[in-house]
């Protein structure tokens, strides 16, 4: 298509955001490219906000997707520090502060998650923190270098890296999580007690089957209330209980949402010539037969450029694997996969040794693969889970049958 004075608008100066304006220039677009944040900040990655950045090992700037004049250089007009107020299909409009308008040819929407808030006494006060932004994690990071007690609510991975980075600090730790163990949910029983224990083994304070009725304290939390009567003092608080998709904005537009915005496997919305992609995005996946939101990096940077290649008119079916990996303490890992439900996990290696490769088994077939402290293996995971063979799992557990061998025609 013609597209030298067409308009391409991407709301959401993400990660996603981001990529998809690079990749529209890389795919020779030379309309007007027009990206808007409501941060102040350029686009960055939130990985290193739990760790190394956090705890001071890397500079600022390091978390940033592109480096300085990369927007300029490019003719991708960034608009930072702006709230986008409104979305009108119908004049194809898109309303910032209220009064600017920027009509679009094309729309992408990034707008992410935001945290999920507890809804308790206290959770107003100063010194309950969220870790979501580049702004949350400079006042984390300030905390962090002053020392004291910290609460961690919830033990999913924002949590678990968290308390993690904060220990590897100094601090005296504490995570209260209702489940029996740590990232239960995602990985099961037996994996969340082996996290816990690696936890436990550098001094974190782990109350699970645990929840929090109250933050307490005069203005600043001094204390956590759980639902067992204690009160844990403390310095601070980090809530990390799950993130909630930003979908108002297309919500108000007109958009069908479940569960983030709707998309199909081209990322294109319900409505004409808009899209959406990264955690906001509800895709359907045509490996997996389904509509998955996926919340990790990978996805935002893979989703973003899949979308601005949708946007450009290219046949696009995005069915990339969900990809992610975590670092706690020595503990490294890479997830692959989805598996919300399974039969049995069968394990290459031991638990007790710190290293081995975790597979979710649903029908004799891996549909999701963890490799801990393991690497070079996750192409040959994916591998093995997009082949649906049934597997013998046996051969899954020998350390000596090489992982190619157990696809066919490798």
């Amino acid at each position: 298509m013609s597209n030298t004075k067409q308009t391409f608008v991407i709301v959401g100066a993400s990660l996603t955001g981001a990529k998809a304006a690079e990749e529209l220039r890389k795919q020779g677009f030379d309309g007007r490219v027009v990206l808007i944040g409501d941060e102040p900040e350029n686009p960055y990655e939130r990985p290193p906000l739990t760790k190394d950045y956090l705890r001071g090992e890397s500079p600022r700037e390091k978390t940033f997707v592109h480096e300085p004049g990369f927007y300029e250089q490019n003719e991708i007009e960034l608009h930072s520090a702006v709230k986008v107020t409104a979305i009108e299909p119908a004049t194809r409009a898109v309303s910032v502060d209220g009064e600017q308008q920027f009509v679009y040819d094309r729309l992408l929407i990034a707008t992410g998650a935001q945290p999920r808030e507890l809804e308790i006494a206290g959770a107003g006060l100063d010194g309950v923190h969220h870790l979501r932004t580049l702004a949350d994690c400079d006042v984390l990071k300030a905390r962090l270098e002053s020392g004291g007690k910290v609460v961690v609510v919830g033990a999913g991975w924002i949590g678990a890296e968290f308390a993690a980075s904060a220990r590897l600090a100094g601090l005296d730790v504490t995570i209260i999580e209702p489940t029996a163990v740590p990232l239960e949910r995602v990985l099961g029983a037996e994996l969340g007690t082996f996290y816990g224990d690696v936890h436990k083994a550098h001094g974190v304070q782990l109350r699970t089957e645990t929840g929090v009725e109250a933050f307490e304290g005069q203005g600043s939390v001094t204390s956590v209330r759980t639902s067992d009567g204690r009160s844990i003092a403390c310095d601070f608080v980090v809530v990390g209980v799950g993130v909630v998709p930003r979908t108002g904005l297309a919500e108000a537009a007109g958009a069908t949402i479940e569960n983030g915005i709707v998309v199909d496997e081209g990322l294109a919305t319900s409505l004409p010539d808009v899209f959406a992609a990264g955690d906001v995005a509800n895709a359907w996946h045509p490996f997996f037969g389904q509509r998955i939101r996926v919340e990790h990096w990978a996805n935002a940077l893979n989703q973003g450029p899949a979308a601005a290649q949708s946007m450009l008119g290219q046949d696009v079916s995005y069915d990339r694997l969900p990809y992610f990996f975590s670092d706690q303490y020595d503990v490294g890992m890479e997830y692959s996969g989805y598996a919300e439900e399974w039969d049995e996990i069968v394990y290459r290696g031991a638990l007790k040794d710190g290293a081995f490769v975790a597979f979710w088994l649903k029908d004799q077939r891996v549909i999701a693969g963890m490799n801990v402290n393991v690497w070079d293996v996750n192409e040959d995971v994916q591998k093995l889970i997009r082949s649906r063979q049934q597997i013998d799992t046996a051969a899954l557990r020998d350390t000596e049958t090489p992982l190619t061998e157990l696809v066919d025609g490798s």
